[in-house]
């Protein structure tokens, strides 16, 4: 793959939004700072793609994640669950309320397909591939593999989070990579920005601008 400074985008290339829903962005429930500001680039962006694939954060009340689910513990600490430690959340994109719905904003019109995440009560989902004991599969791989779609460009929310497990699921399972960094808005908890773009290095990950597209 050429990443060179123009891009050419493919009908084998997909654009992967991750979560830019209305908790992860300013007045949220979860809000990455200036997370609404993503929605303009990645709205030019799209226009570029045949393919372009929603992700959907889709919590039920009681998630394992959600801090308010556990006596005594307060957001942002960590639990030990069976697959691994667990970042405790504020309540965010809990099915059927506003905050889980698209920012308004966001052009939802080209995409074909939307995946939810994050559903199942007993464990969280950060990669859009693979829930977080990093075997329970979302079907966005088969997808990908069915429809012969050979290079990931990912953006959305959060940079370090969800973004970063689903380029690392991407790249892992053999795919062409690439993080749209001026489409993505971190947290940063605990210098977690630093740790995901080493993590890109890393992995083969390629990280782009928006220029390259224009």
């Amino acid at each position: 793959m050429d990443w060179g400074l123009e891009m050419k985008i493919s009908d084998r290339d997909v654009l992967l939004v991750i979560d830019v829903q209305n908790d992860f962005c300013t007045g949220g429930a979860l809000a990455v700072p200036s997370g609404e500001k993503v929605v303009p680039t990645i709205n030019r962006i799209a226009q570029k793609f045949a393919n372009v694939v929603l992700t959907q954060d889709w919590h039920p009340s009681d998630h394992v994640s959600f801090a308010s689910n556990h006596a005594g513990k307060e957001p942002f600490q960590a639990i030990e669950l069976d697959y691994g430690m667990q970042v405790l959340w504020p309540a965010h994109c809990v099915q059927g309320t506003a905050g889980a719905e698209f920012h308004r904003d966001l052009d939802v019109t080209r995409a074909s397909l939307v995946v939810r995440k994050g559903f199942r009560r007993g464990i969280d989902s950060y990669s859009a591939l693979f829930e977080n004991d990093h075997r329970t599969p979302t079907g966005l791989l088969g997808y990908l593999r069915e429809r012969e779609l050979k290079t990931v460009f990912v953006a959305g929310l959060a940079l370090d989070f969800c973004v970063r497990f689903s380029a690392e699921d991407a790249r892992k399972a053999g795919l062409e990579v690439a993080v749209i960094e001026d489409a993505c808005r971190g947290i940063d908890l605990d210098g977690s920005v630093a740790v995901a773009h080493q993590s890109f290095r890393d992995l083969g990950i390629a990280v782009v601008s928006l220029e390259a597209f224009l």
